[in-house]
């Protein structure tokens, strides 16, 4: 029988074991910073009904998407975290507690040409919090502060919450007799980093068929920068000619007001008028993060308020807000980049046991003893010589090796050895395990990520 060649698709993402571990550490860090203000997890099926999963229907998500029959069944794998939560939360309605706080970092599926840093396979870690009919606007100040302590208990200092209010935008644009180009002038203007401001004007100009004036006063507008106090009083220039703008800025003063008291540094955070994000369904306020280290990964966590959530499967009106990692494109950049931080324990265990004696019991029952004291432990008793058993440790990382045999037993100590200083012990069980933690302790000290 031929052999199938093993390969893995274009697009999708397989780690080795190391890097794996260090993944794993990031999901656990997102997982602990989002309970600690509140957010349940959630979990929802890979694999919807196509007319559940795409009742918005058209654009870039109808063609993306992987949809396939199976029977008379006609499935698709969900493309982001979003619209399955849009249907869980009109399906069990009458079962949840509103506001309903929730994360889920979960795979999705699109069918995007792949490349570099761009996969059809990726994990997103999303959060949101959903209103039955109402949603206080302390809500949408609150999100800055879990981006901040997310990507501060990773490891990251150098990074900035950029925020803006899509009702400003909208009210702006009211002003200038602009409504009906409102979306498509936004989604040019999203453009502004990466095209620059001559190619954004001859867009608006050209194709979106705005004035030069309109133009100049959109550009103007956008361009109003400095500390979070300057803007927003140079927005107050612009007070009581729309309502929705005013709006809008009500509602950015009580976010900006909220901050301090979150416990986000202003250095980390600002107001910026360029921030509108692609999706039409954001009605409030909108943000983007960004590493100001490395400007060309662009943002690595967006999101924003919207109106309706599921209004799509249910009559309730169901506002939210809420924000997306992109998880599996941020690793990667990081590993690429260097910002993985390689000191920290990758290993599968923290002691590895070699048994010297026939009779394994007593190994096991260390093993055991170990493994109640919450260090986790292997036991090697493959029958290899014993320099290849210590190269097994060696390759995998393992911080503690542990040396069993018959004088050990009689005089009721363990031999442990440390793999990185090869200092090497002979204490009893106790002493051992104490002198273990420790050094765990001192190991696991570092952060994931190191700028």
């Amino acid at each position: 029988m031929a052999k199938q060649t093993p390969r893995t698709l274009s697009g999708f993402m397989e780690l080795l074991p190391a890097p794996q571990q260090q993944m794993e550490r990031i999901m656990e860090t997102l997982r602990k910073t989002y309970a600690l203000y509140g957010f349940t997890p959630l979990d929802t099926p890979v694999i919807e009904s196509s007319d559940v999963l795409l009742a918005k229907g058209g654009g870039e998500t109808e063609k993306q998407i992987y949809r396939f029959q199976k029977g008379d069944a006609d499935l698709s794998l969900r493309f982001d975290l979003t619209v399955p939560l849009a249907k869980y939360v009109a399906l069990h309605y009458n079962e949840l507690t509103f506001p309903f706080r929730r994360f889920q970092i979960g795979k999705v599926y699109r069918g995007e040409r792949a490349q570099r840093g761009r996969f059809r396979e990726f994990y997103q870690a999303d959060i949101d919090v959903i209103g039955d009919g109402k949603l206080d606007i302390s809500n949408e100040a609150e999100i800055p502060a879990i981006i901040y302590k997310t990507f501060s208990a990773l490891g990251l200092k150098r990074f900035r919450i950029c925020v803006n209010n899509r009702k400003i935008l909208n009210g702006f644009y009211a002003m200038l007799n602009l409504t009906e180009r409102a979306q498509d002038i936004m989604r040019t203007v999203d453009k502004l980093d990466k095209i620059g401001f001559e190619k954004v004007e001859a867009i608006l100009t050209g194709d979106l068929g705005v004035s030069r004036e309109q133009a100049l006063e959109i550009l103007s507008f956008i361009s109003i920068n400095g500390d979070n106090e300057t803007v927003l009083s140079r927005l107050e220039e612009y007070r009581g000619r729309d309502p929705l703008f005013d709006q809008g800025l009500e509602e950015l003063n009580a976010v900006v007001k909220h901050l301090g008291a979150f416990g986000v540094p202003a250095e980390n955070f600002a107001v910026d008028l360029t921030i509108a994000r692609g999706l039409d369904y954001y009605t409030g306020t909108v943000y983007e993060t960004t590493l100001l280290d490395h400007p060309e990964i662009g943002s690595v966590c967006s999101g924003g308020r919207y109106d309706n959530l599921a209004e799509y499967y249910t009559d309730k009106q169901l506002p939210g807000v809420g924000i997306s990692i992109g998880l599996t494109r941020l690793f990667y950049v990081l590993g690429e980049q260097g910002m993985l931080n390689p000191e920290l324990n990758t290993a599968p265990a923290d002691v590895l046991i070699l048994p010297m004696t026939e009779d394994l019991s007593p190994a096991i029952a260390l093993a055991t003893h170990l493994r109640e004291n919450g260090i986790r432990t292997q036991l090697h008793c493959e029958q290899k010589k014993f320099k290849q058993k210590i190269g097994y440790a060696d390759k995998l990382g393992i911080p503690y090796v542990i040396f069993l045999g018959e004088d050990e037993i009689s005089a009721g100590v363990v031999a442990c050895k440390d793999m990185v200083t090869g200092e090497q012990t002979r204490l009893d069980a106790k002493a051992t395990i104490y002198r273990i933690k420790a050094g765990l302790d001192i190991r696991n000290q570092g952060s994931i990520i190191r700028e």
